[in-house]
């Protein structure tokens, strides 16, 4: 217990799937929260369920200035910043062919602009204090060649780019801050299930077979790792959690 108690976290996109199982992992061991969401009431939701001081923002990570007045309610009320989680997404189903331009440029807005702000404005806080810790969620998608998916894997592969350019630049002056990208297959949650065009489905515990969505919960226990000072050697890495998706031959 405590794995990142006192730390402070921010968390994109928290008001479902793997923002919202992220959250709960954290304040379960002892972050203070801010569960932020595009839809302030879907973030408080989640706020008010884990507790342990959480707050809920309105948060559209596409704009600087929600950005800037996020991190200045966050330095007044807490004075600090520990984690960032950039894990607010979207997903659209169309290949090169099919994707207009207004579509791709909405698609990498919010995850590749949104990125590139959370971590712009996260950083001066983060150095005030101890530093911290910023975790950007990637996907398999920037690894292998999804037709369906162009505009969000062109996207995935800017954050795994942008989160090895910010950890360098970290260590070369001298911040206490490290940068990881988590890369998730496919996982329960309601952005793949409405992409893949279905109802949700439950999700076995122990080993699962090959082909099978996780769990967000899997997902947060890999977060909660990078958020602790557990992982103070892990830096600028890429972490896979697929089940071994990007390994097979076929």
């Amino acid at each position: 217990m405590g794995r990142v108690e006192g730390k402070v976290a921010l968390v994109t996109g928290g008001g479902s799937g793997l923002g919202a199982a992220d959250s709960e992992a954290l304040a379960a061991e002892g972050a203070i929260v801010v569960v932020t969401d595009v839809k302030q009431e879907t973030a408080q939701a989640v706020a008010d369920r884990i507790g342990g001081g959480a707050i809920a923002l309105a948060l559209d990570v596409s704009s600087e200035e929600q950005w800037q007045s996020v991190m200045a309610e966050i330095k007044a009320k807490f004075g600090r910043l520990d984690i960032l989680v950039n894990n607010a997404g979207v997903v659209l189903n169309a290949d090169v062919e099919d994707t207009s331009l207004e579509k791709f440029r909405w698609v990498n807005a919010i995850m590749t602009d949104g990125v590139f702000l959370g971590m712009k404005y996260a950083i001066p806080l983060m150095n005030e204090n101890d530093g911290g810790s910023i975790i950007n969620m990637s996907s398999t998608g920037a690894l292998l060649g999804y037709p369906i998916f162009f505009a969000y894997s062109a996207a995935k592969g800017a954050v795994r780019s942008m989160t090895k350019s910010v950890a360098v630049m970290c260590q070369e002056k001298g911040y206490k801050i490290r940068c990881n990208s988590v890369h998730p297959g496919a996982i329960e949650t309601p952005m793949v299930q409405t992409a893949e065009g279905r109802d949700a489905q439950p999700v076995a515990e122990g080993v699962l077979p090959p082909g099978t969505p996780g769990a967000p919960k899997d997902v947060a226990a890999l977060v909660l790792y990078l958020a602790s000072d557990e992982s103070r050697f892990v830096n600028g890495a890429e972490l896979v959690i697929d089940n071994g998706v990007t390994i097979r031959p076929f």
